[in-house]
């Protein structure tokens, strides 16, 4: 029995400091970032340097097609900076005098093709997709990803169309990682991302083909100054270099 009546006190402290932590999570603001999801593992750091110096906010990123992000801001959910991989895109929201300012430019990005490792399709350039039984991957048409991969086939004269076109461009790698398909359109970004599990492949042209990442906060934010410090490391010195360390053109 004593030992018994010697743990109460053990449960008790336990459980009182989980209740304090839970409190203090509680007490954070939490800041919503819809970004593309070519941004994810640079978007990421960034989370990590921003909580560092911000005890009081929780920043809640969410990662999808910027379609998508788009067209969630649009209707309304809640959101308090919006990122994403084209400048026609953020215009949608843009338009509907959703921001509180006009979105700025803060990166760049442009395509490549990547084959799982090992290059079991063999293939070795652009027009190699259009040999009979050469499978690929791209972005959806209505994804950024998406829409300058369909200028870059016509570019370089390549018929041939992709066997599934994905939301993400996440997902485009995916599938390629895993070697449902010979290749796949993805970001430099997101090239360098998957280190070994990919190779990658330079597609003349591609450099005629850069889709600009624009950032804006988002109108109906209620931490408006929350928002607009993550808008400003973002395109900070250090925002900018750890931009570029994913891959990413940026200005630094």
């Amino acid at each position: 029995m004593k030992a018994s009546a010697r743990a109460v006190p053990i449960v008790v402290v336990i459980a009182a400091a989980a209740l304090t932590s839970c409190s203090g999570e509680a007490d954070k603001n939490r800041l919503t970032v819809l970004a593309a999801s070519s941004l994810t593992d640079a978007f990421s750091e960034l989370e990590t340097r921003y909580e560092s110096e911000h005890s009081d906010v929780d920043v809640a990123l969410s990662f999808d097609s910027s379609s998508i992000l788009a067209q969630q801001v649009i209707s309304g959910a809640p959101a308090d900076v919006l990122a994403t991989a084209d400048e026609t895109t953020m215009q949608t929201v843009a338009d509907e005098d959703l921001l509180t300012a006009e979105p700025v430019v803060f990166a760049q990005n442009t395509l490549v093709l990547v084959t799982p490792a090992g290059n079991p399709g063999g293939v070795d350039e652009a027009s190699d997709l259009d040999r009979t039984g050469v499978t690929f991957a791209a972005c959806v048409p209505e994804a950024p990803c998406g829409d300058a991969t369909q200028r870059l086939l016509e570019l370089v004269g390549v018929q041939a169309a992709p066997v599934t076109e994905e939301d993400t461009v996440r997902s485009v790698l995916t599938r390629v990682t895993l070697g449902e398909v010979d290749a796949g359109f993805v970001y430099v970004s997101d090239a360098q991302a998957a280190g070994d599990t990919v190779e990658t492949i330079e597609v003349d042209r591609a450099s005629e083909v850069i889709n600009s990442d624009p950032i804006a906060v988002v109108a109906a934010t209620e931490l408006l100054e929350e928002a607009q410090d993550w808008v400003d490391l973002v395109l900070s010195q250090e925002g900018q270099e750890v931009l570029s360390s994913y891959g990413f053109r940026t200005g630094s």
